[in-house]
């Protein structure tokens, strides 16, 4: 094999392996749809599911609510005077919109130093870590979305705390992540993923 020939095969390769696609699926409002679309995404909250306990509903809606399934998605910008950025609103990012701080805890106890927040079986892992956390801690159900998605928002001193109970539009969505956890469940049932 000529030197030419193994270098173009080398950069096909490594070219491949750094091209990511970050789109959201289609028709976010079908689970199913979305998992036939990533068959890998199910693959990750079915793993999650069995180590972690968290139905894989719960894990959809929380993603579909923290980035709606875009691996690389980051909080907006902050701007001084309406022009000038000045740092993004948190360092929230990826599939589950894990903090820094937050997502380096999770390296530490479980996931290891090469875990990526825009990896989606790290995304999902790191959810079911942290919501088995918020179980022990405050008693709330791994089958609870609403509950969990307020102390995974609010973090669980936050949550204990009821710092959600001023924040109306928080309350809103978290209803919502409930409604969808259920719509998602029931779809995975009719298409026989659940």
């Amino acid at each position: 094999m000529s030197r030419l020939f193994r270098t173009m095969i080398l950069l096909v390769l490594i070219t491949g392996c750094g091209n990511r696609e970050f789109t959201a699926p289609r028709e976010l409002d079908d689970a199913c749809s979305i998992v036939r679309q990533h068959p890998d995404y199910l693959r990750a909250f079915r793993a999650a599911e069995r180590k972690w306990g968290v139905p894989v509903a719960v894990q959809m809606a929380i993603i579909y609510q923290e980035s709606k399934f875009i691996g690389n998605a980051r909080t907006p910008h902050q701007y001084v005077l309406g022009v000038i950025p000045v740092g993004r609103q948190s360092s929230a990012y990826g599939y589950s919109q894990a903090l820094d701080a937050t997502w380096e805890d999770y390296q530490n106890e479980e996931g290891g130093r090469s875990a990526r927040r825009d990896n989606i079986r790290a995304a999902t892992d790191f959810m079911g870590w942290y919501m088995v956390q918020t179980t022990e801690e405050t008693g709330v159900p791994l089958t609870d979305a609403r509950n969990q998605y307020l102390a995974y928002h609010e973090g669980r001193t936050g949550y204990m705390r009821g710092t959600y109970r001023s924040k109306s539009w928080l309350v809103r969505i978290a209803g919502e992540v409930d409604d969808r956890a259920a719509l998602y469940n029931v779809q995975l049932g009719r298409c026989g993923r659940n």
